[in-house]
């Protein structure tokens, strides 16, 4: 398995099980719509979830 197959399996794993959270808990989604809507007041989770993905790829990788 390349690294590329396992990256694009990453990020469908990813994106379904952001779906599935959303179909099994509906509070989730409405989370979501209201931080799609207001996302002036919602930023930081953006930030967190940037530097959360950011850490997983990244963190303790060792340079080539």
């Amino acid at each position: 398995m390349t690294p590329e197959t396992r990256k694009r399996i990453l990020i469908a794993v990813t994106i379904l099980v952001a779906i599935a959270l959303c179909l099994i808990f509906p509070r989730v989604l409405a989370f979501a719509s209201l931080a799609a809507r207001e996302l002036r007041y919602f930023w930081w989770l953006i930030l967190i979830a940037v530097v959360g993905i950011y850490l997983s790829f990244f963190a303790g990788r060792k340079k080539k």
